[in-house]
């Protein structure tokens, strides 16, 4: 009897150690967790933020390229003026002014390439972020179900 007595207690201990120990490893996997999580959320802010300040970059060159195809634009006005011989034009031969003129559209050619190459990249920027808004609530909706 004494031995099935010191058994039953000794299995008993052996119980609660177990259930202790299955507690403090729930615990630290909680803990992991949510350090895990909150990791995550400073990385995701830190390309939300990367993202933003592409787009302000983006967004300042389009202004700037808007300036530039304005005064281009300015200055081809004046020239063709000057080539229909609507402006005085006395002291630039024609040749010359055919040369600007043509210069003058290749320069907006190549502005106009380069603004689309920039609307391209700032929807790249758009779908990245969309993409990773949807991750995140990806994340929060198996969080939710897996809880």
């Amino acid at each position: 009897r004494r031995q099935a007595a010191e058994y039953s207690s000794s299995s008993s201990d052996d119980e609660f150690e177990s259930k202790a120990s299955l507690a403090h490893k729930a615990e630290r996997s909680l803990r992991r967790r949510r350090k895990l999580e909150k990791e995550t959320k400073q990385l995701i802010k830190q390309e939300e933020l990367k993202r933003l300040h592409k787009a302000q970059a983006i967004q300042r060159q389009l202004e700037e390229l808007e300036e530039r195809q304005r005064a281009l634009e300015i200055f081809g006005v004046k020239l063709e003026r000057k080539l229909r011989g609507e402006s005085d034009s006395g002291s630039q031969d024609e040749t010359q002014m055919l040369h600007e003129w043509f210069e003058l559209v290749l320069e907006k050619n190549k502005l106009m390439r380069y603004e689309s190459e920039l609307l391209i990249i700032a929807q790249e920027l758009e779908l990245e972020d969309h993409q990773s808004r949807l991750e995140q609530k990806l994340r929060e909706k198996m969080a939710v179900n897996g809880k």
